[in-house]
């Protein structure tokens, strides 16, 4: 049976295009056939607002991030667990192997909301393979390459 994932910004823009990336994502980790709902950080949600506003999204777009918001669980960042693992996040970014690993706030925010979660983390976003096995499994999906499925950067 499919798991529950910790969705990234990225890999909800590319489910609500409708395109072949998004459905090939899809199939990847069976994110439609989970029993369980995925997990997306409020900041994914502010962060995919801004780009309907100043991409000027059309009705029939907005209504398909309504329906993708609606089916995922979000994760409010207002709690003490919440800012101990963006803690722990911008620790492993500060203390890496050889300098610090610059990642965006809120990257950190959502990374931050994976490690909370305990879940796996799919992204199109580079930024965050640096996590990979040290705190969170990160699955990396190159948005560059067509069809192409996600694979684990283990």
């Amino acid at each position: 049976m499919p798991q529950s994932y910790v969705l990234d910004t990225s890999i909800i823009l590319n489910l609500i295009r409708g395109r072949e990336l998004g459905e090939s994502i899809d199939r990847a980790f069976g994110l439609r056939a989970a029993y369980y709902r995925h997990l997306v950080s409020i900041v994914s949600h502010g962060e995919l607002r801004v780009l309907a506003r100043r991409h000027e999204w059309q009705e029939s777009k907005l209504a398909a991030l309504a329906i993708a918001l609606g089916e995922v669980v979000t994760v409010n960042i207002d709690n003490s667990a919440m800012i101990e693992a963006y803690v722990r996040v911008e620790e492993s970014c500060s203390s890496a192997p050889g300098g610090e690993h610059n990642m965006g706030q809120n990257d950190m925010w959502i990374a931050a909301t994976a490690l909370h979660a305990g879940l796996p983390l799919i992204t199109a976003d580079k930024d965050f393979r640096f996590l990979d096995g040290r705190l969170i499994q990160v699955y990396w999906v190159d948005s560059g390459a067509g069809s192409q499925k996600g694979r684990s950067i283990n």
